[in-house]
């Protein structure tokens, strides 16, 4: 096939993928998991490590960098296909001309959106609280990267073929906590022991929260191009893994 045409093939692809996102946005951006893990479920785990401790600002921030990001980055993506299997709508979706990678895509995009958008939040705290941002570019980037990031594991975790939203969320916040808790984002990776740094490794979140920390207090645990690196790793492993596995179960769901 002419290369002229499989390049404008593949832009059709990432308008319709927009067109997904923008329609995952407008449908469920006042839904309750988007309010409750997007805004309230960090801010009261934020609220509960602080009482009795007197941490620094500049400390602060970075762990609610991190929760804000990743809970609101995969607040919609593990919900949509349940909600779209229960409605039908997901048969009128793959009746069109668009492939299901970029309905993914798309679903990636909206839960991206969402990332973005509330992490201004820790950067309205961080600002009101007199805390520095030493690197605003690299701040920038992070947020872009890991909010794709988290967006991927997002429609991940939307495999299992069920109409039912409430078992996708129950299965979501299965994997998250603990995600979030071995993520250095409480506990710096320097003060963790050998065994809790190396399971700490395996989420994408630890090196999210590692670059934040360097972007605040100048150090960071791991070098910072290594954090960046493995953080479009899991994009890629994440997102591709995504695709396999709805290709396997998307016939269950009609």
């Amino acid at each position: 096939m002419d290369r002229g045409i499989l390049v404008k093939d593949f832009m059709q692809q990432i308008k319709r993928a927009l067109a997904i996102a923008k329609k995952d946005i407008q449908n469920y951006y006042k839904r309750g998991p988007v309010i409750i893990f997007g805004f309230l479920t960090p801010l009261f785990l934020l609220m509960s490590f602080l009482i009795g401790r007197e941490l620094e600002p500049s400390m602060l921030i970075p762990s609610l960098f991190g929760m804000t990001v990743f809970f609101s980055a995969t607040s919609i993506g593990p919900a949509v296909f349940p909600w779209e299997t229960r409605t039908k709508t997901l048969e009128r979706v793959l009746s069109t001309p668009i492939t299901l990678w970029a309905i993914l895509l798309g679903d990636v995009f909206a839960s991206f959106t969402f990332g973005i958008v509330f992490s201004i939040v820790p950067l309205i705290v961080g600002i009101v609280l007199n805390v520095s941002i030493l690197h605003p570019l690299i701040l920038i980037i992070v947020i872009v990267i890991g909010s794709f990031c988290f967006s991927s594991l997002s429609v991940l975790l939307s495999v299992p073929p069920t109409d039912q939203p409430h078992q996708i969320m129950m299965l979501s916040s299965l994997i998250r906590f603990p995600l979030l808790f071995i993520s250095g984002v409480f506990v710096p990776l320097s003060q963790l022991s050998d065994f809790s740094r190396f399971v700490s490794y395996i989420s994408p979140l630890t090196y999210f929260t590692d670059i934040s920390r360097w972007i605040t207090t100048g150090v960071s645990f791991l070098p910072v191009w290594v954090d960046v690196l493995v953080l479009c790793l899991f994009c890629v492993a994440l997102l591709g893994l995504a695709i396999i596995l709805h290709g396997k179960t998307i016939q269950k769901r009609l």
